[in-house]
């Protein structure tokens, strides 16, 4: 009799489980969310006293003066902003741990830490750009995708195509061997192309970089050879999958496209964009996600240690980061480094040819590199870039929509990033108005992933430290 007790507890424990993904995914009880102000996404004015009606995960129905279902949970949210769920088309995952990079933080417990951390700060869909490790990268996505564990949705490349020798460095990242390809032949870099196809990875990532960063002397890391990744770009294309290319400079920008690739996933930031490359970006439909986040991080907080009050940032900070923030010593080293010198001329350069390639009508998507290096903290990293983003020049309105309804679009997601029925019920709800005032959208309320209200630290706790500059 004991050989089918077993079993069964495991089916029972299955069953559970099982149960719990469903519930977390597809709450059965209706919600009604009333009276907000609505910025749904698209580009359009924001709605004033607009409500919600979600339903099995998804948005059933926007309008004034929706009727309430039998049984709905209903919420005032009167003088509260509702948005699409932050949407990150370039981070990283299970790299870092506290101040430190290395193979050994690629786990699934950090990985969902950060997943669940960028959740509580209302990005809720994540693109992880590379240097993960297969079968685990797709497991983990399968699941998210699922809604089986708490935390930010996950899409991504599984491993990725630098140079040997080159970038990404493995002197800063610490990689272990199956994080990354270093293809020394166009035949390698092709088979390295169809091992992550048939890993089911969701794009082809490339570094193609010689990682100076603009420091006046630096000595450049060897660059990624042309029939590498033209190679590269031509066997992606075949296998279905499309390409996004880490680039620092104008020249590899206007290279990369002409071989065809689909995505720069960094802003150019040593030279202003030209006629030449907007033309050709323009005639191959190429995305462009600046990541202006990226070279403020090597500073800010050097800069800026009284953010450490602020609990809309000290939440997102390990006890080891924190620790470094404070330390007097680290702060005057950071500012007095050639890098910093540098970060500030690329973030300048960075911010002027994001508007310049707005303006140009470029398909635009929204990323950070948060997750890549200690600095760049997840779920803080996206509420910054959105931030820096209206410093350049776009309009709050614009922003919002290059975080939500543009970064779906880029990452070809039909099922997120706007507020209409049929899609998924990813909302942040923040008190104030985002669109009048940007300060607003760190002033967290409720966040709805899939439907179900997050319960997080982060709901009520408005920014308590200027953060505008």
């Amino acid at each position: 009799m004991s050989r089918y007790r077993r079993p069964a507890l495991l089916t029972l424990m299955t069953g559970l489980i099982l149960a719990h993904g469903v519930a977390h995914a597809r709450p059965d009880r209706p919600v009604l969310l009333r009276h907000a102000t609505v910025i749904d996404g698209t580009g359009s004015a924001p709605q004033a006293d607009t409500d919600i009606l979600i339903r099995d995960g998804h948005i059933a129905a926007t309008g004034q003066h929706l009727p309430s279902p039998a049984h709905a949970r209903t919420i005032d949210l009167s003088g509260q902003t509702v948005l699409p769920g932050l949407i990150s088309d370039h981070s990283h995952v299970g790299q870092v741990s506290g101040t430190q990079n290395g193979e050994v933080n690629y786990t699934r417990a950090n990985i969902l830490a950060a997943l669940s951390q960028y959740e509580h700060y209302g990005v809720l869909t994540v693109t992880a750009l590379g240097l993960n490790r297969s079968p685990m990268f797709d497991d983990m996505r399968r699941e998210q995708h699922a809604g089986l564990n708490p935390g930010a949705d996950l899409f991504g490349v599984d491993q990725g195509i630098g140079a040997p020798d080159g970038v990404p460095p493995q002197n800063m990242f610490h990689l272990g061997a199956d994080q990354v390809f270093r293809p020394t032949t166009p035949d390698e870099a092709r088979a390295a192309v169809n091992r992550m196809a048939d890993e089911g990875t969701d794009l082809i990532k490339l570094w193609v970089d010689d990682f100076r960063n603009g420091v006046p002397g630096a000595h450049g890391l060897p660059k990624m050879r042309p029939d590498i990744y033209r190679a590269a770009i031509t066997q992606a294309h075949l296998r279905g999958k499309r390409v996004a290319a880490h680039i620092h400079d104008l020249c590899d920008a206007r290279a990369l496209v002409a071989a065809g690739v689909d995505i720069l996933a960094h802003g150019v930031r040593d030279k202003p964009v030209d006629a030449t490359l907007i033309h050709a970006m323009t005639q191959q439909g190429t995305g462009y996600i600046a990541t202006l986040d990226l070279d403020e991080a090597n500073y800010i907080f050097a800069e800026h240690p009284e953010w450490l009050d602020d609990p809309f940032l000290s939440f997102g900070l390990s006890p080891a980061l924190r620790q470094q923030f404070a330390d007097p010593a680290w702060r005057e080293k950071v500012l007095a480094a050639p890098l910093t010198a540098a970060s500030r001329k690329a973030l300048a350069m960075n911010m002027r040819n994001l508007l310049t390639l707005y303006r140009a009508g470029i398909a635009i998507g929204f990323g950070t590199d948060s997750g890549a290096t200690p600095t760049r903290i997840p779920g803080f990293a996206e509420h910054r870039e959105f931030r820096l983003s209206v410093m350049a020049g776009l309009t709050p309105l614009q922003a919002i929509t290059l975080a939500t309804g543009d970064a779906a679009h880029l990452m070809q997601l039909t099922d997120r990033g706007t507020i209409a029925p049929g899609q998924l019920a990813d909302l942040l709800v923040v008190s104030g108005n985002p669109a009048q005032d940007p300060a607003a959208l760190d002033h967290i309320q409720q966040v709805w992933h899939r439907g179900r209200q997050v319960p997080g630290p982060l709901a009520g706790q408005a920014a308590t430290t200027p953060r505008s500059r």
